[in-house]
């Protein structure tokens, strides 16, 4: 059974003054570089699927145009559309790796989200303490 625990990420609010974010230290397979890449991701619950900003996909070898499919999301903030990848993507988090479904938004200014199909899904998370635990 693998265990991994990952402190909040402190940030400036201009409402609260800071926020502290669940984030997780995620190493995704470039097949550009041929080696991991490792992203500061926010823990998403509330999202499907893990999302990442459009230019990853250059660095992960992905053409959006060709490799991915087009959809309609939409959130809080209003909607977006989404690029999700017709291939999987090779991800780990600390001694686990998986293969994920991952979409790309057609922007840059936002951080990747860690969503839950076939990722958050499969582990028993706990935020406890401005920790962010992972147990598989």
């Amino acid at each position: 059974m693998s265990f991994i625990s990952f402190p909040y990420e402190e940030k400036p609010s201009p409402i609260f003054r800071i926020v502290r974010r669940p984030i997780a230290l995620v190493k995704v397979f470039s097949l550009k570089r041929k080696r991991w890449i490792e992203y500061t991701m926010i823990v998403d619950t509330g999202a499907d699927y893990t999302v990442f900003p459009r230019s990853v996909a250059a660095d992960l070898k992905m053409s959006i145009e060709k490799e991915c499919r087009e959809y309609l999301t939409k959130g809080v903030g209003g909607s977006e559309r989404v690029f999700i990848s017709t291939k999987n993507v090779l991800i780990q988090i600390g001694d686990c790796t998986l293969k994920i479904p991952v979409g790309f938004l057609d922007r840059d200014d936002i951080p990747p989200l860690l969503g839950r199909q076939e990722c958050l899904d499969i582990f028993e998370l706990t935020f406890t303490n401005f920790f962010t635990s992972f147990r598989k």
